[in-house]
């Protein structure tokens, strides 16, 4: 709950506005349109003939800072990362109690191992499971419409509602969706009213392996002193310094993927989601090292 306050403190709620029109206003608008849609039929010449305005041609550019990777592969990086970058320095941390810098990084590196596949196991179960469930739904909605043929106007009025739109242009959908095959009133149904979208075929394989990936590398980043030094105690806090760094450039590259990397607002946003990440990687390290020395002490003094 606190994460979560910290979040909304940082990021803010956005808040959707409000939609205010009337049924004549909208009437008066569409003529309007009509009109000026029938005066525009005969200016218009061979658009391909027409050379492209310095605007349009810059629009069409896009420089390496417009680039944004996929949402749901940065989730699944996140996911991967976060739990690679804590959990396996919260185990090395536990493990340099022993006093063996060798210890360490041999267990690391099988948690590592057995941490990456089991991540990776659990994101592939879980994409299958989505399109599962996306082809169950699928095959719900069509066999509604096979049985009641109103569900398309009661799923286009319960959809629309909120938006005001007038009672023709309603009826102007149902009759043009009722008109067309079952699959293309299914699809409609279940991406806008139920908001579920079929899932790439490859989705499975893809969070599997960025998953494991961001896991493996995550969890090798805080690994990495132990190989260069002798004292487990050294390289705990050169684990400790390499842990903070990373979390906060896996933040700030996570979120400026996102919101972009131009302007005021877009580094501001990058900066705070690198310390978010930092704070909530630092407190499950903490967390975890924490409760590793109180089941040792338990352990000794029994």
């Amino acid at each position: 709950m606190a994460l979560l306050l910290f979040k909304k403190l940082v990021f803010g709620d956005p808040t959707p506005s409000g939609v205010s029109t009337t049924t004549a206003a909208t009437e008066a608008i569409a003529a309007a349109l009509r009109r000026d849609s029938d005066a525009s039929v005969a200016t218009v010449t061979n658009l391909e003939a027409q050379p492209l305005l310095p605007g349009r041609m810059g629009a069409q550019k896009r420089s390496f800072w417009d680039f944004q990777l996929n949402a749901r592969v940065i989730s699944d990086a996140t996911i991967g990362l976060a739990d690679g970058l804590t959990v396996p320095f919260a185990l090395t941390a536990g493990l340099s109690t022993l006093g063996s810098t060798r210890t360490v990084w041999l267990a690391g590196l099988a948690e590592l191992v057995a941490g990456a596949i089991s991540m990776g196991l659990g994101g592939w179960l879980g994409a299958k499971s989505e399109l599962e469930s996306y082809k169950e739904k699928r095959r719900e909605i069509a066999e509604l419409i096979a049985s009641d043929p109103t569900a398309i106007a009661a799923s286009i009025q319960s959809t629309f509602a909120a938006y005001f739109l007038p009672a023709s242009v309603l009826e102007a959908m149902i009759k043009h969706l009722s008109a067309q095959e079952t699959d293309l009133a299914t699809d409609f149904i279940t991406r806008f009213e139920h908001g579920q979208e079929e899932p790439a075929t490859s989705r499975a394989l893809t969070s599997a392996f960025t998953i494991a990936l961001g896991y493996f590398l995550g969890g090798l980043v805080p690994l990495i002193p132990y190989f260069f030094v002798t004292s487990v105690v050294t390289g705990l806090w050169i684990s400790s310094v390499v842990m903070a760094i990373a979390l906060f450039v896996f933040g700030y590259g996570k979120t400026a993927a996102v919101v972009g990397r131009k302007g005021y607002r877009a580094v501001r946003k990058s900066l705070l989601g690198g310390i978010q990440m930092i704070v909530v990687g630092g407190v499950a390290a903490v967390c975890a090292m924490g409760l590793v020395r109180f089941f040792d002490d338990l352990a000794g003094g029994a």
